[in-house]
């Protein structure tokens, strides 16, 4: 039986990239694995060698109805989002707080704006509003490259997307993102890229 999942706006869940200017030099390494399972790979690395403590937010479900197909299990077949969630992953780096929100796209030359929510912007800037360092990292899957770009960054287009585009180009994202390079361990070292920043 499949789980129903229901989101507080009755939405159904739902699960931007490179424009060709130089010549590509495809990297293999963790092709196909999607975001989350890379950085998911990459914070558990980071703690195994007590570099910082990140995790993804799990996220609060109200339990409908339970199935018993054995005695000694339990099989959850509906639940429904319980609110609407804030940003995927946060913890602590070099005694500050990290919060970020983790998009990818298939789109080849742009990373759409409806790909985030009202509540995820308002709780980023909740959380810069406290000295929180807040970020996204956004990931353009066919060329299997991902860049941080600061939520201020972010926030600027967010702010002009009912009256100008409703999408970050790649071009802007390749100029003023910091690209994440993708290897083995880790996976996906978004840690490296901010040191400067955060100096």
């Amino acid at each position: 039986m499949t789980t129903l999942f229901h989101y507080p706006n009755g939405k159904k869940a739902t699960s931007s990239n490179r424009i060709p200017s130089r010549p590509e030099t495809p990297t293999y390494a963790n092709r196909g694995m999607n975001l989350e399972t890379l950085l998911n790979e990459t914070n558990e690395y980071y703690r195994l060698h007590g570099k910082a403590v990140i995790h993804k937010k799990p996220t609060p479900l109200q339990i409908v109805k339970v199935d018993y197909p054995k005695r000694s299990a339990a099989k959850v077949t509906e639940a429904y989002f319980k609110q609407a969630s804030t940003t995927d992953y946060n913890g602590v780096y070099r005694g500050k707080y990290i919060d970020f929100e983790a998009k990818e796209t298939n789109n080849k030359t742009s990373f759409p704006l409806g790909n985030f929510h009202d509540h995820q912007i308002t709780h980023m800037r909740d959380c810069m509003k406290h000295g929180g360092v807040c970020f996204v990292i956004i990931r353009f899957s066919r060329y299997n490259t991902q860049y941080v770009l600061s939520a201020d960054q972010l926030l600027d287009w967010w702010e002009q997307r009912e009256t100008g585009r409703k999408s970050i180009p790649l071009s802007y994202i390749e100029q003023h993102g910091m690209e994440v390079p993708t290897r083995a361990l880790p996976a996906v070292d978004y840690l490296a890229v901010l040191e400067a920043w955060l100096d």
